[in-house]
């Protein structure tokens, strides 16, 4: 039996991938800052340690046929040491890792936002370079560690390669269905432009089923995956403020009717990063540029490539899925604390 380590196990896809892992019949073992408990119960061996001790990480991949590399800070604000000792340096661990222990396969994570710089991205594919400006540490820190990723595939130290899921949702999600629902009972939630840009997203399920589907073409020694990266998406892009629409109107909310111009919310962003740095504030800008960005501009991307090498194909059905959420979302906005379940 294969015994496969997931970095960041404990977080939205790191969780779902054990979860699907386990089922499939491997040995999983989680290496994590904490343990999980829920997630014990599914047999799992935990190793806990930080991804950016690098020899917590080598010893964590001794007797691993495989990897999924998760673990990853993300965000869109934030001091670029802390990023890169996580997303960039954290990775080269694991690399350096893989490479030592001779493991089969190794599946990173990515992001889209490595190819993002601030332009529309309409149907793009992985031909499309990495940008020459970032507007936060979060992509930039993404891109490098992707390309050490694919360099050490490249080279035939390691066989690798790169997933790119875009905006993960569903049912537990602590990132996206949270942001949207605190802005809006804050009332700092404005349609950014016209709202009629088209975004990709992809429901956990499918972008955890996606790295299985690396994972294994990569352990069966699938020269046609090594080296590459990878869109994954729910292979349908919706209009940006319909998707934000849904996730209030499902959670019980009134829809904010405010607007902004994106040329406007761009320069309040370039604007309010400038003097959060110069007064050393902590705490995430109302409006960055990186935000703006992503609110007003088309960014969904061709799966093609996943689906004829990876066999990727999306299975989740959205109604449904957002039924399932229905509750959850309610109780989200209706708490002082919005608690994020497991």
């Amino acid at each position: 039996m294969a015994r496969i380590l997931v970095t960041g196990y404990g977080g939205f896809l790191g969780r779902e991938i054990v979860r699907q892992l386990c089922e499939a019949g491997f040995s999983v073992r989680g290496f994590a800052r904490q343990r999980y408990a829920d997630l014990e119960q599914l047999g799992l061996e935990i190793v806990q340690g930080d991804i950016t001790n690098r020899a917590q990480v080598i010893s964590a991949v001794s007797g691993c046929d495989a990897i999924v590399h998760t673990a990853a800070i993300a965000g869109v604000w934030g001091p670029w040491d802390k990023y890169y000792r996580i997303n960039t340096a954290g990775t080269s661990h694991i690399v350096e890792a893989a490479v030592r222990h001779k493991v089969r396969g190794l599946v990173h994570t990515s992001s889209p936002s490595v190819t993002f710089a601030a332009v529309h991205q309409s149907g793009i594919d992985e031909t499309s370079e990495y940008p020459q400006r970032w507007l936060c540490a979060y992509p930039h820190t993404k891109a490098l560690a992707e390309q050490t990723v694919l360099d050490a595939a490249r080279n035939g130290t390691v066989h690798a390669c790169a997933l790119r899921p875009h905006l993960i949702w569903g049912y537990g999600d602590p990132h996206l269905f949270p942001r949207v629902i605190q802005r809006t009972r804050a009332g700092a939630l404005k349609r950014v432009g016209n709202g009629k840009n088209l975004v990709d997203v992809v429901h956990v399920r499918n972008a955890a089923r996606a790295h299985l589907l690396a994972l294994q073409r990569l352990c069966d020694g699938d020269a046609r995956v090594n080296s590459q990266a990878f869109f994954v998406t729910d292979g349908q892009p919706v209009e940006c403020w319909s998707w934000i629409t849904r996730i209030i109107e499902t959670a019980g909310l009134r829809v904010p009717t405010a607007r902004i111009s994106y040329r406007l919310a761009f320069q309040i962003g370039a604007v309010l990063e400038s003097c959060y740095r110069l007064a050393r504030v902590r705490s995430e800008p109302p409006m960055t540029r990186f935000v703006a960005a992503q609110l007003a501009l088309d960014h969904y991307f061709s799966i093609d490539k996943a689906r004829n090498l990876l066999g990727y194909a999306p299975e989740v059905d959205v109604d449904a899925e957002f039924q399932r959420c229905r509750p959850w979302l309610t109780q989200l906005a209706n708490s002082r604390n919005q608690q994020i379940p497991t």
